[in-house]
This record gives C-alpha cells, structure tokens and sequence, in this order.
C-alpha cells in the first residue's frame, strides 16, 4: 500500500462501515471471493453501510491513486470484484428492498442478492427477470445486461432497469432515469460497470407467480444430437424460457443409479404464464427423445430460481466462456462436450428472442439481440491442479457457436464485443463520467483520452 497510516485511519474514522487490513481479523474471509481461481490480496477492503461511505471510499481511491474494485455479490468470473494491493469497496451490507405501494417497481441496494430480490417482490406475486442462481448479486447481473428464467416473457434485467442512484469517479451522486442523465441509464443497460458505483437499483416489475410451471427433464447423454435437433425445430411462447444443458449425471436419488457420472442432457424451464397451461406448454420440450427423468410441475417461482445454487459453490475455480449464435446444429457442440475435461464442466444453450429481441438494438448498451440463442461454456475444477485443462477446453469449446461470435458480458472470462456502434456510444459517455478510467476492473470501456 502507497498511503500513510494516518491517511488510512482517517478513513476508517468517517466510516460507518468496516475497514478491514491485512492484519485485521477475518481479513482472509472479506477478501475471498466466491470464485475460487482468483486468490486477490487487497490492501483495504471498505464494508460499505450506506452511500456515505461509497462517496468516502471513491474520494479515497481516486486521491490516493488506488486501484478500486467494487463488490456486490463477489461471482465475477475474471476476478473484478477483488484486486491486489488496491481498494475493494463491498457493497454486501447495503441489501435493503422495497417494493413500490403500486406493485409497479422495486428498488434494491446493491449489495442485495437476488434471493432478497426475489422474497420481497414474490409477497406481492411480482418479480423482475433474476439470475439463474439465487446467489448472485444484482449489480453485476444487471449491468451486464442479465438473462434469466423471465427473459422471454420479461425481457432482460437491463430492460427493466428505470432508475438508479450512482456515485462518479468526480464524487457526484446522481439519480439516473430517463429524465435525468438519460445517456448513463443506456450505459447502465449492458455496459457493465465502466461508470461508476450504482448504489441502488429500480426495477419495473411483472406479475408472476407465486406459483410457476417449472422444473426440468433429463435425456441420456447418447440423445444428444436428436434432443438439440428437435429443441431447434420448436418455437416456445414468449411465457416459456428455456435452457439446455450438456452435463454428466450427479449421483442424486431423482435419477438412476444406472445414469450417474455418466454424459447427460438436461432442458431446464419456467413456464410463467397461466399455471393450467404449463402442461401443455412444457410438453413438446419434455418429449425430445426418451426420458430418463422428468421434473417439472408446479412450483414456487424462488424454489426455481434457487434450484441451481447447490450446483454452483462458493470456492470452486470457474472459468465461462460464452457466444450468441443463430443455428443450433448439434454436431459441434456434441463434439465440444465429448472432450469435457472432468464432471463439473458442462455447456449450456440458453434460448433468447421473445421480449428481449423486441427490444431496438440502440434502445440500450446490450446490443446483441438478434441471435436466438447464447452458449455459456461453464469450465470448473475442484481446486488449480484441474483448472488448466478446464480453460483450454472451454477456449476451445466456445468455437462451436463459430469462431467470430460475439461475448455476453456476464459469461466471459475475457472481454466481451460489442457492436462497433455501441461501443462508439459506451466510449463517450465513459468520457462524460469517467474520463481517467477509475472504474476500470470490468469489461472495461477505456476513455477515449487514455491510451492503449
């Protein structure tokens, strides 16, 4: 650390939360992420009780020339929620939620995580399109645009977004809407979190649930061709989200003794519209080929959206690779997962279009809406002795959607692409509020004035 102590504790002194050092108690603890490939050593890491403290912290960052990390639920893939020898600014205390008398919208601190989301909008039979894991945190997960279970009913979490309040890399804090600093509302939708410290966020919510057709169907690995194929050959309503997942069998009592360590094909599903008709709805994709299992019905939408978090740990070492692509041809993603390195990598086929291709492609920073469907490359090893091998496969694994496919921000262990346009547009509003690129740990949007 380059600053003094006296420095550092007249930060600690105006803080109403915690600032933690090395030599501090429980600083291995705060500086973990969940992640585990990325073992950061922060010089400060700041446990932000409110929007004081993140106006402290970024004065702080900024005069003292201090690389700055923000944290709000910790599961950035490439590691951006920590950094050595610098700042990390951690949003996990700030998780307060209210929804609007009217039902109509929400607003979550930061910190929150999408099962706070989702219990309070849920009381009242509303929800906003969430993560996929009920662990994730809501800052990134909508900044970087945000696909979900709601997606083709509800559009993406970016598309609801309708307000923030922000601290800038000058100190200001602003309340961002349409009415007001409208250019960094469309940067807030998609361009990640190049501009500042969004300290809350406005949601428009949906009615939805509390009861949802859901749940999901296991194919034999050996089916796989003819499942991608027929899933391709279907059109779902824009009520039905879907995603197909190329996985190996865990040895959970749901499925056979016969199936377990052994390739496997999940579709995962919600069906959010009128629960008489999630039958129906859901049918055609549970009939892809002979079933090994089949788990949906009804269920309540949180049980949903945390049905996946027991799969997803905190401490294993992660590494995503992801590409929007137009054709579901099943020989090189069948080929792709034949050479998956160990059990816990697998690919998944998220099927987008529905709200979120309604959207104009200039309406916000995610501009990538015109592909039906995305592939995320999940590579994952216990510890680092198997982490070589999950990357190379992955890098590899990605070219099956094709070799120019452009990145989804939230599913990228490297930089995402945007269209040239976008990113024309994203560069000059991080000139506008982040000239001297203090918020650079992201998928970053450099300044037009900093080299490269």
């Amino acid at each position: 650390m380059t600053t003094g102590e006296a420095t550092v504790g007249e930060l600690a002194s105006v803080l109403r939360g915690e600032l933690i050092r090395p030599d501090d108690p429980g600083y291995d603890e705060a500086r973990a992420i969940w992640n585990g490939a990325h073992d950061r050593r922060p010089a400060l890491i700041v446990r932000c009780r409110g929007v004081a403290d993140v106006l402290r912290t970024v004065e702080f960052a900024r005069s003292e020339g201090l690389p700055l990390a923000v944290r709000g639920g910790g599961h950035s893939i490439p590691g951006f929620s920590t950094v050595d020898d610098g700042i990390v600014l951690d949003m996990g205390l700030m998780r307060g939620v209210r929804v609007s008398p009217d039902r109509s919208s929400l607003i979550a601190e930061a910190g929150c995580l999408w099962s706070d989301v989702d219990a309070e909008a849920q009381a009242f039979g509303r929800a906003v399109t969430g993560g996929l894991v009920s662990t994730t945190g809501i800052a990134g997960f909508t900044l970087g645009g945000g696909i979900g279970w709601l997606v083709r009913r509800c559009g993406l979490t970016c598309d609801n977004l309708i307000g923030a309040d922000i601290v800038t890399a000058d100190g200001r804090y602003l309340h961002v809407s349409e009415e007001s600093h409208p250019d960094l509302l469309w940067a807030l939708r998609g361009g990640g979190g190049n501009f500042g410290v969004v300290t809350s966020f406005e949601f428009r919510l949906h009615e939805v649930g509390p009861t949802v057709f859901a749940g999901l169907v296991f194919y034999h690995g050996s089916d796989a061709a003819a499942v991608l194929s027929s899933f391709a050959a279907l059109d779902a309503p824009d009520e039905l989200s879907l995603a197909l997942n190329l996985t190996t069998a865990p040895p959970l009592p749901f499925l056979p003794a016969e199936v377990h360590g052994k390739p496997i094909v999940a579709v995962l599903g919600v069906w959010s519209g009128d629960l008489a008709s999630g039958d129906a709805a859901t049918r055609p994709f549970r009939t892809l080929a002979p079933v090994v299992t089949d788990l949906f019905g009804p269920m309540p939408y949180t049980a949903m959206q945390s049905m996946l978090d027991p799969l997803y740990p905190r401490g294993v070492w992660n590494y995503f690779r992801s590409a929007f692509f137009d054709d579901l041809d099943p020989a090189p993603l069948v080929e792709a997962y034949s050479r998956v390195p160990n059990g816990m990598s697998e690919l998944h086929i998220h099927q987008l279009g529905g709200a979120m291709g309604r959207v104009p492609a200039d309406a916000s920073a995610f501009g990538n809406r015109d592909h039906p469907y995305l592939l995320n490359v999940v590579a994952r090893s216990a510890d680092a002795a198997g982490y070589p091998a999950a990357v190379s496969w992955a890098r590899e694994a990605s070219r099956a959607a094709g070799p120019d496919a452009a990145a989804y921000v939230n599913f990228t262990g490297e930089g995402p692409s945007y269209p040239k346009d976008t990113y024309d547009r994203l560069v000059a509003v991080k000139d506008r509020y982040d000239p001297t690129n203090l918020f650079r740990l992201n998928q970053n949007i450099r300044p037009s004035g900093i080299p490269s």
